[in-house]
Parts: structure tokens; C-alpha cells; sequence
């Protein structure tokens, strides 16, 4: 029996040792990682160390860029113009109520709306429409860029709209009409390629069909156009406080 207790401690002493050896053993390995690591620790990283063959932007640059100081110029040109988002999810509601003529009237709103937002800045000189054919389906910053510079523009107002429809038809009574639009809107600088002022507002409309709307997908249209509206006029807001602030 004694031999047995012997035999009992014994193995716990060992189980003990073993543990902290193996404790000691991986406290040395990171200590000699610490020590690895900490010839870094002090050295301050102000430049992407990662490897990135598709940068359109040197290194030294980026930190010129982000360290910089920037204002827009006082006086300001800007030309307009629109990259198509896809209007609707549904473009069947542009059809059957609403003609081909309707539907670049309600596009043409829109960059009137703009326009006669940007118009009301002191700071706004002149306001143009980038012609469509100056600008390829899907351009890039480049391409808006050298295109604007052919137009002798300042900056370059972009902006895209979403819209869609969700109707809730009744039995005995007009179907509610609720489109939802979100317009974004990005302002770049065409001397430096910067991009001062963007933002993106989504707004919704509920609304019935009217007695002289021929059928619920003319209503639909214009419940769609009136959500967009909403949206450009509280952008035009904000560009108008934006080009307030003193340059």
C-alpha cells in the first residue's frame, strides 16, 4: 500500500515537471518571436505594403493625396451627366401608358432638375450636358475626365438613379402605388481627379391612379418619376450648402 502511494506521487510530480517544461518551452519560443517581431513594432507604416498590380495611383502619391490640403475653384463650369443604373427593375412600366417620348421627357426632368439646382449657386458659372456621345455605356473616371476636359469644365457632375414599383391592389378600389428611387451623385474635380462631394438619397411616393390616366402603368410611371424628383431635389439641397462653404 505504501508502494502504491509512492508510486501515485511520484507520477504526479513528474506530470507536474512535464507541464512546466512544456509551459517554459512555449514562453521561450515567444520570446524569441517577440524579440523577432519587435525590431518592427516602432516602425511607422505610411505607405500600402501590399503588392497591387491593378493601382492606377503610385504609392507616393496616395500620401500626397491624403496629406494634402484641397479646394474647389470659386468659379466653377460644370458639365452634367448621367450613367444609367437602371431606372426601373421594371421597364414594362415605361410601356403601355407611357410612349418612348414620355420617357425621355421624364429623363430631360431630371437634368433640369439638376441644373437649375446647380444654377442657383453664385459659385456656378455655367451648367452643360455632357452630350451622349462623348461618353461610352460604361465609362470610366478617365473617360469622364478627358471628355470634360474638351467641354472646358470644371468639375463634372455624375449621377445615377435606381427606381422600382410596389403596388397593393384592392378589390373594390384603386390600387396603392408606392415606388421607392435612390439617386446617387458624386462631384469630381476635373484638374485633380478628386471627388469633394458625394452622396446618395433614397426617397419613396406613395400615390393612386388619376381620373385622366388611361391605365395603372401611366400611374405607375409617374409615381416612379415623382419618387426621383424627390430625390434630385434633396441632392440640389445639399450641393447648394456644399458649394456655399468657402472654398
Amino acid at each position: 500500500m505504501l508502494f502504491k502511494n509512492y508510486f501515485a506521487s511520484a507520477m504526479v510530480v513528474c506530470m507536474v515537471i512535464s507541464l512546466f517544461a512544456c509551459t517554459g518551452s512555449r514562453e521561450t519560443g515567444l520570446t524569441g518571436n517577440n524579440e523577432y517581431y519587435n525590431q518592427y513594432a516602432d516602425t511607422p507604416i505610411t505607405q500600402s505594403l501590399f503588392a497591387d498590380k491593378n493601382s492606377t495611383i503610385k504609392e507616393e502619391n496616395i500620401a500626397r493625396i491624403l496629406d494634402g490640403s484641397y479646394s474647389l475653384p470659386q468659379k466653377l463650369r460644370v458639365a452634367v451627366v448621367r450613367l444609367d443604373a437602371g431606372e426601373s427593375s421594371s421597364r414594362s412600366y415605361y410601356y403601355g401608358g407611357w410612349n418612348d417620348e414620355q420617357v425621355i421627357k421624364s429623363r430631360q426632368a431630371y437634368l433640369d432638375k439638376f441644373t437649375a439646382a446647380l444654377q442657383k449657386s453664385p459659385r456656378v458659372s455655367a451648367v452643360t450636358v455632357m452630350p451622349e456621345m462623348l461618353v461610352p455605356k460604361n465609362p470610366g473616371f478617365t473617360v469622364l475626365r478627358e471628355a470634360a476636359v474638351r467641354m472646358q469644365a470644371d468639375v463634372v457632375l455624375v449621377f445615377g438613379i435606381r427606381s422600382d414599383l410596389y403596388s397593393k391592389f384592392k378589390v373594390f378600389d384603386k390600387p396603392d402605388l408606392k415606388a421607392f428611387a435612390t439617386t446617387q451623385v458624386i462631384l469630381m474635380d476635373v484638374r485633380t481627379g478628386l471627388i469633394p462631394f458625394s452622396s446618395t438619397i433614397t426617397k419613396d411616393n406613395l400615390s393612386q391612379r388619376k381620373k385622366e390616366e388611361m391605365d395603372n402603368a401611366e400611374a405607375s410611371a409617374r409615381v416612379q418619376q415623382e419618387a426621383v424628383l424627390l430625390t434630385i431635389e434633396e441632392l440640389g439641397k445639399q450641393l447648394f450648402q456644399y458649394l456655399s462653404i468657402p472654398g
